[in-house]
C-alpha cells in the first residue's frame, strides 16, 4: 500500500510508492501500470509546482502520457518525454531540498534494464515527498517567527550630562 503525503500548499496528496511495487505492477501488467504510474507522478509534480508557484515542474500529465501511448509508434516522443519527466524530478529534488535524480544512472538503467527504470526515478520521487513533507528546504520556524517580528526599538537615548 502506497503512502499519501499531503502536497505542501495544496489540498492535493502524493503517494509515496513502493519501488518494488512499482517494479512488480509493471511486469505483472505487461506495462500497463508503467502508463498508469507515468500520468499518476506528473500529476503530482504539476500539483507541487502550483504550491511552489513554478510552471518547470510541468502542466499536463496528459500530454506526458499521450507522448507514451500513441507517441511510441514514432519512438521519439516517449524517449522526449521520460526525459523531460526526469528533468521535472530533478527540479522538484531541487525545489524541495531533496536528493535529485541522477540523470545518467536514468538513462544507463533505461538503456541496459528499461524496467527498472521507474522504480529508480520512484525511489528518487519518493525522497522529494519526505522533504516537502518534513519542510526540508524551508525555512525553519524559529527564523520564520524571527523575521516576523516587529524591528525592535531603538534604545532609550541616554541622559544628557549633567550642567556643571
Amino acid at each position: 500500500m502506497a503512502e499519501e503525503v499531503a502536497i505542501a500548499g495544496t489540498n492535493a496528496f502524493a503517494k509515496k510508492r513502493n519501488p518494488w511495487g512499482v517494479f512488480g505492477l509493471t511486469l505483472i501488467t505487461v506495462g500497463i501500470y508503467g502508463f498508469f504510474w507515468w500520468y499518476y507522478v506528473n500529476k503530482e509534480m504539476v500539483e507541487l509546482g502550483r504550491a511552489k508557484g513554478t510552471d518547470e515542474l510541468g502542466d499536463s500529465p496528459g500530454k506526458s502520457l499521450a507522448a507514451l501511448v500513441p507517441g511510441f509508434l514514432i519512438i521519439v516522443p516517449p524517449l522526449v518525454s521520460y526525459y523531460r519527466g526526469t528533468q521535472r524530478m530533478q527540479a522538484a529534488a531541487r525545489l524541495t531540498g531533496a536528493e535529485p535524480v541522477n540523470g545518467w544512472i536514468a538513462l544507463i538503467i533505461f538503456l541496459v534494464i528499461g524496467i527498472a527504470f521507474a522504480p529508480y526515478l520512484q525511489s528518487c520521487l519518493n525522497n522529494v515527498w519526505d522533504a516537502q513533507a518534513g519542510g526540508a528546504g524551508a525555512i525553519p520556524a524559529a527564523q520564520s517567527a524571527s523575521a516576523e517580528q516587529a524591528p525592535a526599538q531603538p534604545a532609550a537615548p541616554a541622559e544628557p550630562p549633567p550642567a556643571s
